[in-house]
């Protein structure tokens, strides 16, 4: 099972305590997405930042590239764990991945790939 916890826990903390106090859909727009819920997809761990975002939310949300690259380090070494000690996701994780199958995945220009 994929793991998104420790960057959902690094966004949500840096855009709450930022001096300008972003909301989800505010950060969500300023990164360039149409749908104000990306942030929250993230932020509840049910997805990540796509690769080419990550400059961006860097530099908007004043993260240290070092701090970001952690967290997605960390996410990618509890998957590999997962899959690899077949580990069994626990209730609420299989309720997050249930969830994370049905929600739309928004690309950055806002189209849902229809």
């Amino acid at each position: 099972m994929r793991c998104f916890k420790n960057i959902a826990q690094l966004i949500r903390t840096k855009r709450m305590n930022h001096p300008k106090g972003y909301s989800q859909s505010e950060l969500s727009h300023l990164l360039g997405y149409k749908n104000g819920q990306f942030i929250s997809n993230v932020e509840r761990a049910l997805c990540n930042i796509p690769l080419k975002m990550l400059r961006k939310v860097s530099e908007v949300l004043d993260i240290p590239a070092e701090e970001l690259k952690a967290a997605i380090l960390k996410d990618q070494e509890e998957t590999l764990n997962n899959y690899l000690y077949n580990i069994k996701p626990s209730k609420k994780e299989k309720e997050v991945q249930a969830t994370a199958s049905i929600v739309p995945q928004f690309a950055a220009t806002g189209t849902d790939g229809i």
